[in-house]
């Protein structure tokens, strides 16, 4: 004997509403907006001293993290391995994964790692334990171009994230985002100062070795070079280039990492990227005609450039030459730290030289296994003797897509110098 009809008809929609919350509970465990922080669980790794040569091969770039760690990038994830100098990337040490936010950018100094994300937020974690250090909410993102499948552009090139260190030793984090400029202290990520104006109108640059916030500002008037006050956002001086266009492009160079900690920069027209080289100091920039071109990287009062295959030291205040190598034969400078210049020959040789004296400190074939040398440098990074460079097919182009610009599933190499 059934259910009256009654009855049944309030049983089936008792059920229906039923089925509609648990859809609506997992579609909320699935969706809602979600953050997992996975922390180390061995002891911070000590630093490796590797000999130089070839270590290893990766499947995407690596940031090197106090010479102990190597941070990651993925769309929602930022992760580390160890050690430093492992030949493959292994199972992470600690893992940082947001939903449904996307990573747009890292950025690390000493042994703080912080993370952007697509909606505002800034998050920082402890490299020694991956523990979540402070949260912070940052200015828009932007639009920013879809990374490549390595990443490199989100590990070695973060938009809008800069490192500047006042004169009483306070380390700022510079953000940079759509129409403002905010200021916060790296060690426990309060807000020092913010700017805000006309979205598209201001924009960071990079950071001074004197402390400085160096930013290209166009909200009134011809474009200008903007150098503020790290510590409050204050602008100290206001500097436009003799003879510049209605336009520019500034680009930092000498600099401690990234774009930030920078001893000098080109100025260009805007589709133009040769440019003309001035050094950043106290008082107003002076003008360095050995860093005009894009041949030229800056190190301390040194500049390296190269020219038909000649590779040529000089002072960069005065330009005298200071040394020059003419046995290297073609070469390109594909990565600059502090101390040290490393050049790509065209037999895909890494060669490190001295920026002082243009002593060779190292001098090795960029090929590991069977792999061959059949390849051109993408983006290319240092960092504490450490390089990596991405490997894309000869006859690749920036508008193909990853799997006919890379040259494999492990495109980037990792040498130590």
């Amino acid at each position: 004997m059934g259910l009256p009809v009654g009855r049944r008809r309030i049983v089936v929609a008792l059920a229906a509403v039923l089925a509609a919350v648990a859809t609506a509970v997992v579609v909320h465990r699935v969706l809602a907006p979600a953050e997992v922080s996975t922390v180390a669980r061995g002891a911070y790794p000590p630093a490796p001293s590797p000999g130089p040569g070839v270590i290893g091969r990766l499947p995407v770039a690596p940031l090197v993290v106090d010479g102990r760690l190597r941070v990651y990038a993925s769309a929602r994830q930022v992760y580390a391995d160890q050690p430093a100098d492992g030949r493959y990337r292994v199972t992470p040490f600690w893992s940082y994964r947001r939903w449904p936010a996307k990573l747009v950018g890292v950025f690390a100094d000493g042994t703080t790692v912080v993370s952007r994300w697509s909606d505002r937020k800034l998050v920082a974690l402890d490299a020694r334990t991956g523990r979540v250090a402070w949260r912070a909410d940052g200015p828009e993102p932007g639009v920013l171009p879809k990374p490549r499948r390595t990443y490199a552009a989100t590990v070695w090139d973060p938009a809008g994230l800069h490192v500047a260190r006042t004169a009483a030793g306070r380390a700022v984090l510079v953000v940079a985002g759509a129409g403002r400029l905010d200021g916060y202290d790296l060690a426990d990520g309060r807000r020092l100062w913010r700017v805000d104006r006309e979205r598209g109108c201001l924009g960071a640059a990079g950071t001074t070795a004197t402390g400085e916030v160096l930013g290209l500002d166009a909200c009134a008037g011809p474009e200008a070079v903007e150098f503020r006050d790290a510590a409050t956002g204050a602008v100290r001086t206001r500097w436009r280039p003799p003879e510049a266009p209605e336009e520019f492009v500034v680009t930092p160079v000498g600099c401690r990492q990234g774009r930030s900690g920078c001893r000098g920069l080109r100025i260009a027209d805007r589709g133009d990227g040769s440019g003309r080289g001035w050094l950043l100091g106290s008082g107003a920039p002076v003008a360095a005609p050995a860093l005009d071109g894009t041949d030229a990287q800056l190190d301390g009062e040194r500049v390296v450039g190269t020219s038909a295959g000649v590779v040529i030291g000089r002072s960069a205040r005065t330009g005298a030459e200071l040394w020059r190598r003419d046995d290297l034969g073609p070469v390109r400078i594909i990565a600059v730290e502090p101390g040290r210049i490393h050049l790509l020959t065209e037999g895909k040789d890494l060669v490190t030289l001295d920026p002082a004296t243009g002593a060779e400190r190292s001098r090795f074939a960029m090929n590991i296994g069977r792999d061959g040398t059949g390849w051109q440098p993408g983006r290319a990074y240092a960092a504490g003797g450490y390089v990596a460079v991405e490997r894309a097919r000869e006859r690749a182009g920036p508008d193909d897509d990853d799997q006919a610009y890379f040259l494999m599933a492990e495109p980037v190499l990792l040498a130590a110098t």
